[in-house]
């Protein structure tokens, strides 16, 4: 392996190691940001070592097909002191503002959904509600003119029809109703009106019994 290969290396090495303190302050600000509980981290931070080692090992491979020297690991731990050093407290702060700017456009584009969508929507719905209400008081208020503008005619066609319907009327109530009484018809449906309420009120609970009998044993 040449020298040129070996320094190309090296500097491959160091960039892989700063990059490496970059994503792991920036992982650790994010958990923290999200408070993610600590049950996990364990498991994320595995799966962060093992993304990273992927991830160099792809660059040792690209850069001297992946033949592993004593300057690979020199070149990373240099990296990471380096970034350490230098970087990583300005890279927390810049992922701190990061997610606090995101945080901000999320809350911006939600205050503007509910501000030009919902709020109109809610307007729209109470508008319409006083609307239909005045139409109908308005209906009803007419129904009502209709029906004292109506009454006198009605009066007057009540007393020509008389001599037609006022011997019904008579037949009716001295005919019928006694026998109506007499049999006792409206208690007799009143009866089978219970009987058929009883009868499907027992319907209803025999099916819900079974329905939970049912699921008793699927729970077996």
């Amino acid at each position: 392996m040449s020298l040129s290969v070996q320094w190309l290396t090296m500097a491959t090495m160091l960039l892989s190691g700063i990059g490496m303190g970059i994503v792991f302050d920036g992982y650790r600000v994010v958990s923290d940001e999200l408070k993610i509980s600590r049950i996990w981290i364990p498991v994320l931070d595995l799966l962060y070592w093992i993304a990273a080692t992927i991830v160099v090992f792809q660059v040792l491979s690209s850069s001297n097909e992946g033949e592993v020297r004593i300057y690979v690991f020199l070149g990373l731990l240099i990296g990471i002191l380096l970034y350490y050093w230098l970087f990583s407290k300005m890279t927390m702060k810049l992922t701190h503002i990061l997610i606090g700017t995101v945080r901000a456009i999320i809350h911006f584009v939600i205050r503007a959904f509910v501000l030009l969508v919902i709020k109109p929507l809610l307007l729209l719905y109470r508008i319409s509600r006083v609307i239909l209400a005045f139409l109908k008081a308005f209906t009803i208020f007419i129904f009502k003119i209709v029906l004292q503008l109506v009454r006198p005619f009605w009066k007057l066609f009540a007393w020509m029809t008389k001599p037609i319907w006022k011997p019904v009327v008579r037949y009716w109530t001295s005919r019928v109703n006694p026998i109506i009484a007499k049999r006792r018809l409206k208690e007799r449906a009143l009866a089978v009106k219970d009987r058929a309420v009883r009868f499907w009120e027992r319907l209803k609970n025999w099916k819900s019994n079974s329905d939970n009998d049912n699921d008793h044993k699927d729970d077996e």
